[in-house]
């Protein structure tokens, strides 16, 4: 089998019949999908059981009591058994060439990963994001210079299979693409680039992504994982400058950038408070980061985060 894609499904009855669709009329034609039901209560399962009853030669079917998006990977992973490992949402849906154009870019130059273009499926728009990337990473340096840039998700990425042996998701947090990439990267060797955004990532106003809760602080709580990870595999010197500026701008801007939005006075200030804690705790001398040296509006807001620009971006976009 060239490419194994797994597909947790919880509640998506009206978005798992397009996802299916697309991927079981992939134009690779040696591809496993791998679903699976992690305890959804509505009609997934129907939808799930026409087409295993239409392509029982591409699908496997495993059903599970709920457990969450980590846990729903991590059960398809015991079951893949392509050469490249992907992993698509239930809720999203992909071009039908997309693993096609993905296994061949990988065996181009046997890369271990592989990453793509997306776009953004509004209901009146569609808006093309970069995977952080505008070519191939050929050797271990390159690859290392370019993580902090790459796009976080799992599902816009194909997996050299042996590259993840042992590793799996973390279970019961948010944000687990994030964690799980940072674990994976520092065994990977190369990188090839797709410019092409396949993945159609379809905006949910009910996603994780724009919901806002204590469930935020998932973010700090996974990087000082990655940090002990890090120390604990012999990784963290090596490393050192790509987990400083990661940690700080996923606390300072994705963390904080999106808790903004809360109404919630007192848990904005919380995250606030907790974000700079954490970023003088582990990383107190930051601002002389490399990654911070490149003149960027991205740039100047990490260097000069402080609680009064976080009241501002609270100010700003509560009033959306």
């Amino acid at each position: 089998m060239k490419v194994s894609v797994i597909v947790p499904v919880y509640n998506v009855e009206p978005y798992l019949d397009k996802c299916l669709n697309t991927l079981v009329n992939q134009t690779l034609k040696k591809i496993e999908i791998i679903i699976v039901n992690d305890g959804s209560k509505d009609n997934s399962e129907k939808i799930i059981e026409k087409y295993l009853k239409k392509y029982p030669e591409k699908i496997k079917y495993i059903k599970k009591a709920n457990g969450g998006l980590s846990s729903a990977r991590n059960e398809g992973l015991k079951y893949a058994s392509g050469e490249y490992i992907g992993f698509v949402d239930s809720d999203d849906y992909v071009s039908l060439n997309t693993f096609n154009l993905m296994y061949k870019k990988a065996k181009e130059k046997n890369f271990d990963l592989v990453v793509c273009n997306l776009n953004y499926v509004y209901e009146t728009k569609t808006k093309m994001v970069s995977a952080g990337l505008d070519k191939d990473l050929e050797n271990e340096d390159e690859v290392k210079k370019n993580i902090v840039f790459l796009y976080p998700a799992v599902w816009n990425k194909l997996y050299k299979k042996e590259i993840l042996d042992s590793l799996k998701f973390k279970e019961g947090i948010w944000y687990e693409d994030v964690e799980f990439n940072f674990r994976v990267y520092p065994r990977v060797k190369s990188i090839g680039y797709v410019d092409k955004p396949l993945i159609q990532y379809v905006q949910r106003e009910s996603s994780i992504s724009k919901t806002i809760d204590k469930r935020l602080f998932n973010y700090i709580d996974n990087f000082n994982g990655l940090i002990r990870y890090y120390q604990d595999n012999n990784l963290y010197n090596k490393y050192y400058f790509e987990l400083e500026y990661s940690y700080v701008r996923y606390l300072y801007a994705t963390f904080i950038k999106q808790l903004s939005y809360t109404n919630d006075k007192e848990l904005f200030k919380e995250g606030v408070k907790e974000a700079i804690k954490n970023v003088q705790e582990h990383f107190p001398n930051y601002k002389k980061n490399i990654y911070l040296k490149k003149f960027g509006l991205k740039n100047i807001y990490l260097k000069t985060f402080n609680k009064k620009t976080a009241s501002l971006l609270n100010f700003k976009n509560r009033r959306k």
